[in-house]
């Protein structure tokens, strides 16, 4: 029995059946060795099928060496695949998962930075965020396109997988830019009306299932919308795509995602996107489709009871998650064993999408991801010896730590000097927007509370507080500077002077605003200098108190970080139209009562605002390291996170995790 009979119900696919309704999307991982499958990714989805998946699809496979945005990428239209699709289908199989490949082309989003190619689309029309020129695809190189995709089905079929999901259709793809009239402007057999148009999908759905037959799957990625492109492609557009491929006979499913790199946050929605944002469009699509062809729904799905819902209305046949299932692979067997209260979720942060732009895979909260013959299921052990362990410090390192500790059979205190736990990730959660990262610390709270750890709240542990532990974990983390001065002036983080009138009665830090802290009047100017997401939290919440903000920022850019977590211009869109306003390339010179006096970084020109009530400074923040140091040659100690090096809530958790372990 389960509370969720349909998620945990089989599905027909085509010639196969999967044992339940929960579809691992396709995403990369950066496990990627010389163009090949590695033994990390086989651990990676084997740790997915285990946790209790129906059906995986594999990251999207390069049908052509001109589609590389960067080293990681498979080459599906390479032989030397099929060993390790074996291996992979094996550890797989033995879940009773089916398995499928993604075999696909980026067309005009990427560049020729890696792989020195020109860059292939149907026409000249770069893309918004890769911005180089394509080469217009000739016929002769159409035809080697389509022979990509062909060698990708056979070396599937091959290499013992369930099937081929066809991409390159969705996400503006390059076939997706090939159906849309705003990105194919050819006058040839491939361009001008829609049966032209789609003429290079249904000659690449024929090769597909030539080569796999009729005993395994012929999927295709579509997008529900393309979100509003000019001249785009819209849900009754790419109704009619979906009905056109089903009528061919050759497919067994539809996977409905959306969006293009014109607004990503279509694509990956990052919070505050909320949950099922992509349903009506999948819905709708659904209900055009005859029964017998399984629709697949992705955006946020995030919770068994969403997804059960979803099943019961039929807006679609299957549920796909791929951040859900980064951040606990076990979210199926833990909702169908009435777990579901367990489940390590995903809030949207997007650390995996940052992640994988210099290193495998990463998930904000679960350490394990793409370590998992190291920290993943069951490599936990007890430890030898049972110890007095304390951990200083209730935020997310710190709390990491201490469940860690005492899963392996230590005995565990956990000292915070504040009256409630989560630490700076609780501050973060004040602000609406970013509510949903309270998750991160609310599990772990949750699961240290079915251990037997000690919490002492309003506690501000002392050096002899610890003497009589047997090892010490230092999470203190770190607290804000308000000097004032921008990277730019680093001799006078050294000289104890500060940026005058900073110490002035207006002047916060972006922690005291969000504690409530700071009595902010009408206009307020956030001084950034780190780049970080903080200072448009902290301008988000402000705004949405009815106060005029300002952006200030030395860089050319307001928090750049973003565009690795691809929410960028989803949070500039929010925030321009709370009125939040931008100043770049400039610093910080005075504060003088309620006029402010910038500087230009390039020119030193300087210019003075008056009328601001509030000065909030982000300009990093000090490691707070005087117990850790008290306690050298006390007791055995080690710091963390913060404490160690203000950076991100990963590394406090990633290191948490490693300490719990050590211990």
């Amino acid at each position: 029995m389960t509370d969720y009979p349909n998620l945990f119900s089989p599905m027909r696919i085509g010639p196969k059946t999967a044992k339940n309704r929960v579809w691992m999307t396709a995403h990369s991982t950066q496990l990627v060795k010389d163009h090949n499958f590695s033994d990390e990714h086989v651990h990676y989805y084997a740790e997915r099928a285990r946790g209790g998946v129906g059906v995986i699809t594999m990251e999207a496979m390069a049908v052509h060496p001109t589609t590389q945005p960067y080293k990681g990428k498979i080459f599906a239209f390479q032989e030397a695949v099929v060993k390790n699709y074996r291996k992979l289908a094996e550890a797989v199989h033995e879940h009773g998962c089916l398995l499928l490949a993604q075999p696909w082309h980026r067309g005009r989003e990427t560049n020729g930075t890696t792989n020195r190619l020109p860059v292939w689309a149907p026409s000249s029309v770069p893309c918004t965020v890769y911005r180089e020129m394509p080469h217009v695809l000739t016929e002769p190189e159409i035809g080697e396109l389509v022979e990509g995709y062909r060698l990708a089905a056979k070396y599937a079929y091959e290499g013992g997988l369930d099937g081929v999901e066809v991409h390159g259709l969705a996400h503006g793809y390059l076939l997706g830019q090939f159906l849309s009239p705003a990105t194919n402007h050819r006058t040839d057999a491939y361009g001008g009306s829609f049966e032209k148009r789609l003429k290079i999908v249904l000659d690449i759905i024929d090769k597909t299932r030539e080569e796999v037959g009729p005993d395994r799957i012929v999927g295709v990625r579509i997008n529900g919308t393309d979100g509003g492109v000019p001249g785009g492609l819209t849900n009754a557009d790419w109704t009619e795509i979906a009905q056109a491929l089903v009528a061919t006979g050759k497919i067994d499913y539809v996977s409905v995602t959306a969006g293009t790199y014109i607004e990503r946050m279509n694509i990956y929605g990052a919070t505050p996107q909320p949950a099922g944002f992509q349903l009506q469009d999948t819905a709708n699509i659904k209900r055009a489709l005859p029964d017998h062809i399984p629709v697949v729904a992705v955006g946020r799905l995030n919770t068994p009871e969403l997804a059960e819902a979803v099943l019961t209305r039929g807006d679609a046949d299957m549920i796909g998650m791929t951040r859900t299932l980064i951040a606990d692979p076990e979210w199926p067997n833990k909702a169908q064993r009435g777990d579901a209260t367990q489940i390590r979720p995903c809030v949207g942060a997007n650390w995996c999408l940052a992640s994988i732009v210099n290193s495998p895979l990463a998930c904000i909260h679960n350490p394990a991801v793409a370590r998992e013959t190291v920290l993943g299921i069951g490599t936990l052990k007890q430890a030898p010896q049972s110890k007095r362990v304390a951990v200083v410090g209730g935020g997310p390192g710190g709390l990491r730590a201490a469940l860690t500790a005492s899963q392996r059979g230590h005995s565990v205190t956990l000292f915070e000097q504040n009256s409630e736990l989560g630490g700076q990730v609780a501050l973060m959660a004040q602000s609406a927007s970013y509510a949903e990262w309270q998750g991160i610390t609310d599990w772990l709270i949750s699961q240290i509370g079915l251990t037997q750890v000690e919490v002492k709240l309003g506690h501000r542990a002392e050096a002899d507080d610890l003497s009589g532990f047997d090892e010490v974990i230092i999470a203190t983390g770190s607290t804000p500077l308000k000097h004032g001065w921008s990277s730019l002036r680093p001799a006078s983080w050294g000289d104890g002077t500060i940026v005058p009138g900073v110490d002035q009665w207006n002047v916060y830090s972006i922690n005291e605003v969000l504690a409530g802290k700071a009595e902010v009047g009408p206009n307020v100017f956030v001084f950034d200098d780190t780049g970080a997401r903080q200072p448009v939290v902290v301008a988000e919440h402000l705004a949405d108190r009815r106060h005029n903000v300002t952006i200030v920022t030395r860089l050319p850019q307001v928090s750049p970080d973003l565009e690795a977590s691809r929410d960028l211009q989803a949070t500039y869109r929010r925030i321009r139209g709370k009125g939040v306003r931008f100043i770049t390339d400039h610093e910080l010179v005075s504060v003088v009562e309620d006029s402010v006096t910038l500087a230009d970084v390039w020119t030193g020109e300087s210019t003075v605002h008056s009328d601001v009530d509030a000065v909030v400074l982000s300009t990093g923040n000090k490691a707070e390291d005087a117990l850790f140091h008290a306690l050298q040659g006390v007791v055995p100690v080690r710091a963390i996170g913060d404490s160690v090096s203000p950076r991100r809530v990963f590394n406090a958790i990633w290191e948490g995790e490693l300490a719990g372990r050590e211990v």
